[in-house]
Order: structure tokens, then C-alpha cells, then sequence
């Protein structure tokens, strides 16, 4: 059954996506003609629903993949390869408080969002006033906003928040920003940064290693879709190659050294004889 706010997903046979939030008196127009959403709701998810010129459409509860790709862009968002791989080196789940700086057009945002649950909190920083309001719209039209405190500053002179699971980087230059980072996030908390170059990602290596950050990682991901015919099988012409290095370092306190108190000198022995040890 689908629910009033809910999210649906409509795809025509030419693949063309309609992604909206269910009003049961409303409708959807199409260049294929009108669709009534009392019929989206009779027919239900995996199901066809008609046009009133006749054309189908599949009726699909959307996925994760699926709002990542609608997000209205005025930037570049990360891609869900990168994403999938992110999600599971910080550990995100419900529950989880994780702070990202560099919001952007909010499509990690959106992942963070759908990933930490009612429970969970996501704090992003975004300094440029345009995209602060373009990504609150993206989150308040796939129903994510409740989840998510947007800030619009820059994290020059630092976090409002402490206590964080993880957090998340995607800005232009983040070693300028690791003496921020013990603030806000808890020890052994795993930290993220997204570059474009390899002259960044070195600068990068340096501050990390002069800090207090371990299990440093440095990695990019590629995919290669291949073409689903069964008959002529082969990698697709293009693929998805380089969109960024990925940049993993856990958050570690330092270790204070312990104390060692110096031993009280021992006394002399005395002689065995009894006498004056100095007439030994």
C-alpha cells in the first residue's frame, strides 16, 4: 500500500523518470499524457499504471541509488560507487551522528540522511549561500530534511559540534582544517576527505601524518559497466573511471605517557663485621 508523502518512482518504457511524493487527489503530466495518482495507488509498487493516452508506466518504490541520481545539481555530486565504499569505511548506520563539511548540491547528504535513520543526525557545513538553499530543497523533497542540520559557514574557525561517529570532508583544501577535527569528533572516530589531485592528496598525507591520525588509506574507484546481451556480452564502450581519491585516516587521542616515579637511593649495607663501612 502506498501512503500519502510517501515517495514514488515512475518509468516510462523509454526510461524516462518521475519521481514525486504521493498525493492521492493529485496527478502527474507526462509527454505521454496524464497519469492520476488514484490509479498509481490502485495498481501499487511492481505494478503498471496507464496514462489517459494509453502509454504504461512502472510504478517503483525508490531506492537509495535512485535519489542520489535525481538530486537537482548545480555542482558536482559524489557518485554512488564512491559512496557505497564511504558508507562502510566510516561505519555509518542508524543511530549514527556523523558531520560533513562541503554540502554542495547535497547528494552524499542525502545518503548520509537515509543511512543514520530517525535516530541517527547528520551536521553539514556549507559556506556558499546557494548551495545551502539547494541542497535543503533536494533533502525536503525526498522527505530527509528532519535528519539533517544544515549550517551555512565555513569551518574556518572550526565546528559548532563535538562528539561525532565520523566526518566527512569534500572540501578544497581539509589539511587546513585537521586541528579542528579532535573537536568534533570522538577517539577512533574514522575520518573521509574527497580530492581531485594527487598534488592535493600528498598535502593532505603530510598534515595527516604530522597528526594525530592512523590507519591512513588512499584509494579511487573505477567501474566498468559491461552490456547486458546475453548473445554479445562485452564491456561497455565508456565507463565511469576517475572521479576522485578517497582519503581514509581514524581520528586516534594521543597517548599520554605514564608517569614513572625514580626509585629513593637505596641506603648502604651495613658490614657484616658490624664495623664502620668507611674502615672498610
Amino acid at each position: 500500500m502506498i501512503e500519502t508523502g510517501q515517495l514514488v518512482l515512475l518509468i516510462s518504457r523509454k526510461n524516462k523518470r518521475y519521481m514525486q511524493k504521493f498525493d492521492p487527489e493529485g496527478e502527474l503530466h507526462t509527454n505521454e499524457g496524464k497519469i492520476l495518482m488514484s490509479d498509481v495507488a490502485e495498481a501499487g509498487f511492481g505494478k503498471y499504471v496507464h496514462s489517459h493516452l494509453g502509454r504504461p508506466y512502472l510504478v517503483l518504490k525508490p531506492t537509495l541509488y535512485d535519489l542520489i541520481k535525481s538530486v537537482k545539481r548545480q555542482t558536482q555530486i559524489m557518485y554512488p560507487k564512491e559512496i557505497g565504499y564511504l558508507m562502510l569505511k566510516l561505519g555509518i548506520g542508524p543511530g549514527s551522528t556523523v558531520i560533513e563539511s562541503g554540502t554542495g548540491s547535497g547528494g552524499l547528504t542525502t545518503a548520509l540522511a537515509w543511512t543514520v535513520g530517525d535516530t541517527g543526525r547528520v551536521i553539514t557545513y556549507e559556506r556558499r549561500e546557494e548551495f545551502y538553499n539547494l541542497a535543503r530543497k533536494n533533502l525536503e523533497r525526498v522527505g530527509l530534511s528532519h535528519r539533517v542540520e544544515q549550517i551555512n559557514q565555513d569551518i574556518t574557525e572550526g565546528f559548532r559540534h563535538s562528539g561525532a561517529d565520523a566526518l566527512f570532508l569534500d572540501v578544497r583544501t581539509p589539511w587546513e582544517y585537521l586541528d579542528s577535527i579532535p573537536d568534533a569528533v570522538i577517539p577512533g572516530a574514522m575520518c573521509g576527505f574527497l580530492l581531485p589531485t594527487t598534488n592535493q592528496v600528498s598535502e593532505l598525507l603530510h598534515g595527516l601524518e604530522r597528526g594525530p591520525f592512523k590507519s591512513l588509506e588512499v584509494l579511487e574507484i573505477l567501474v566498468r559497466q559491461w552490456k547486458p546481451v546475453a548473445e554479445r556480452l562485452r564491456p561497455d564502450d565508456r565507463m565511469v573511471a576517475h572521479t576522485g581519491f578517497l582519503v581514509f585516516a581514524r581520528y586516534m587521542q594521543p597517548m599520554e605517557r605514564p608517569k614513572i616515579e625514580a626509585p629513593e637511593p637505596a641506603e648502604p649495607e651495613a658490614p657484616e663485621n658490624g664495623g664502620d663501612p668507611a674502615e672498610e
